[in-house]
C-alpha cells in the first residue's frame, strides 16, 4: 500500500459516499475534491470520477497506475472513468489503511466512518472544512449568475478574489495588540450579525486602516478575507476616476453594487486619501459629486444589513477631513514596526529558510524605520546574492549585508536630483542600487 493508492481510493470513496448519501452537500466535500468535481451546476450526482478529476483532486499524474493493483478498482479505457467494483471491499481496505486525521479532514468520509475511527466526528469535520463559498469556482458561478454582459463594465472596476485564492493569512502577519483585538471583534460581529440586527445596531463594520506604505494594511484585509472565508472585492479609488465627467459617480455606485451582489464579502477601498484631494481641490463639480456619492454610499452600507464588511485604507490620514473620518466606526493604526515587531516579522518570513547563526534581534536593531515590506525586500536581496554563489543556506552576515544594500538603494531613491546622485559619495556607482528601484513606497504587503 502506498500513499498514492490511499489518496486515489479516498477520492473514489468520497465520490461514492457522496452519490449515495443525498443529505450531503458540497460543504461536505474537501475543497480540492470539490474543485475537481465541480461542473456548470456545482457538483452533480453521479460524480464524474475520471482520471482527469482524480488527477486534479489528488495531484497524482497517473491515478490509475496508483490503484490498478487493487482488486476492487476498475477503469473504463474508453471514457477514462475510474470506479470501485466492490464498495464493501474498498471500505474495509480504507479503514484498515487510513489514519483518523485523514478521515477527520473529509466530512463525507467522517459521515460514513466516524464509528470506525477514534476521535472522528462528522459535525466537527464539517464545521472545520472550508466552505464552498470560499472556492474560486463558487465566486465564478456568482459572477455569471449576478452579472450579465451589460454588467461587465462593473467588474472591470474591481478585483474580485475568492478566499481560497488568497495566499496571505493572519498567521503570516505580525499584528499589534490593537490590530489583533479589532480582527477578533470583526469576526464576532460577522458571526453574530443576526443578533446585532435584532438589537438595532446597524452602524458597524466600517473600518479605516491608516499608516505608511508597507505596514500591512492590504495584507491584513486579505488575511481577514482568508480567515472569514469571504470574497475579497478590492478597488483603488484613483482607478475608477473617469475621463468623462459624470461617469466617476456612476463608477462609485457600480463598485458598491458589485459588493452587495457578492455579499457576504469584504469591500476593500484603497487610496482613500484620493477623497481628500478631490474634496479640497478646484476640480469640476462632477468630481466633487462623485466624492459625495462615495460618502453617501458608505453611509448606506452596513455589515449587519448588507453583509458587507467595508475597509478603507490610506497612507495619508492627515489629508482626510471630519466628513470622511465620521463615516467609519473604527480607525485602526498601522505604524512602522518597533524593534520587537521587526524581530518577530523576521522570524515569520524566514521560517522556511536555512540560516546559519540567525539572530533576528540583532537584525531588528539594524533595521530601524523599515516596514514589513522592506524586510521582505532585504530577505530577497540576501537570497539572490546567496544564489549567485550557488548557496541555498544563508548566514547572518548575508542578511546584514543585504540591510546595507537596501539602505543604500533607499537613499538613492530619495535623492532630489540626478546631479545629487552622481556627486561623489552619492552612491551613483552602485550596481545593486541601480538594478532595483524598490523603496518604502512599494505596497502594503506583509507586516
Amino acid at each position: 500500500m502506498t500513499d498514492r493508492a490511499l489518496d486515489v481510493v479516498e477520492f473514489l470513496l468520497t465520490a461514492s459516499v457522496y452519490d449515495r448519501e443525498k443529505d450531503l452537500d458540497e460543504n461536505d466535500l474537501p475543497p480540492r475534491t470539490r474543485r475537481a468535481l465541480w461542473g456548470e451546476d456545482g457538483v452533480e450526482r453521479p460524480t464524474p470520477t475520471t482520471e482527469d478529476t482524480a488527477r486534479a483532486a489528488t495531484g497524482i499524474s497517473d491515478p490509475w497506475d496508483a490503484i490498478s493493483g487493487l482488486m476492487f478498482t476498475d477503469r473504463d479505457t474508453f471514457s477514462g472513468r475510474l470506479k470501485l467494483v466492490d464498495d464493501g471491499m474498498a471500505e474495509e481496505w480504507f479503514v484498515e489503511n487510513a489514519e483518523a486525521d485523514r478521515v477527520a479532514a473529509n466530512p463525507t468520509l467522517a459521515h460514513a466512518f466516524e464509528e470506525s475511527f477514534d476521535g472522528v466526528d462528522y459535525e466537527t469535520a464539517r464545521e472545520t472544512n472550508r466552505p464552498v463559498q470560499a472556492d474560486p469556482q463558487w465566486i465564478d458561478s456568482l459572477l455569471q449568475e449576478y452579472f450579465d454582459e451589460e454588467d461587465e463594465e462593473m467588474l472591470d472596476l474591481v478585483d474580485v478574489r475568492a478566499p481560497a485564492e488568497i495566499d496571505t493569512t493572519l498567521d503570516d502577519l505580525v499584528l499589534t495588540q490593537e490590530q489583533e483585538a479589532e480582527v477578533t471583534k470583526v469576526g464576532k460581529a460577522i458571526e453574530h450579525r443576526e443578533y446585532l440586527a435584532n438589537i438595532g445596531l446597524h452602524e458597524i463594520g466600517k473600518l479605516l486602516f491608516v499608516g505608511p506604505p508597507g505596514t500591512g494594511k492590504t495584507s491584513t484585509a486579505k488575511g481577514l478575507a482568508h480567515q472569514l472565508d469571504l470574497p475579497f472585492v478590492e478597488v483603488k479609488l484613483s482607478m475608477i476616476t473617469s475621463q468623462y465627467l459624470g461617469e466617476t459617480a456612476k463608477n462609485v455606485e457600480k463598485v458598491f453594487e458589485v459588493a452587495k451582489r457578492l455579499s457576504p464579502c469584504i469591500l476593500f477601498i484603497d487610496e482613500f486619501d484620493f477623497v481628500a484631494k478631490t474634496r479640497t481641490s478646484d476640480e469640476h463639480a462632477a468630481i466633487k459629486r462623485a466624492v459625495n456619492t462615495l460618502l453617501k454610499s458608505i453611509d448606506e452600507m452596513s455589515l449587519v444589513r448588507d453583509d458587507v464588511l467595508l475597509i478603507g485604507a490610506t497612507n495619508h490620514p492627515d489629508d482626510l477631513d471630519q466628513a470622511v473620518w465620521r463615516r467609519f466606526d473604527e480607525i485602526l493604526s498601522f505604524p512602522r514596526p518597533d524593534v520587537q515587531m521587526r524581530a518577530d516579522i523576521l522570524r515569520v518570513i524566514t521560517r522556511d529558510m536555512d540560516i546559519d547563526d540567525f539572530d533576528p534581534d540583532e537584525l531588528a536593531e539594524e533595521t530601524d524605520g523599515l516596514t514589513g515590506s522592506d524586510l521582505r525586500l532585504v530577505l530577497r536581496e540576501a537570497v539572490l546574492d546567496a544564489l549567485m554563489e550557488d548557496r541555498q543556506t544563508l548566514s547572518q552576515d548575508d542578511l546584514v549585508d543585504a540591510v546595507g544594500q537596501f539602505e543604500e538603494r533607499d537613499h538613492l531613491r530619495n535623492l532630489d536630483t540626478l546631479e545629487e546622485a552622481l556627486e561623489p559619495g552619492g552612491g551613483g556607482g552602485s550596481a545593486s542600487a541601480a538594478g532595483d528601484d524598490s523603496g518604502h513606497d512599494h505596497g502594503d504587503h506583509d507586516h
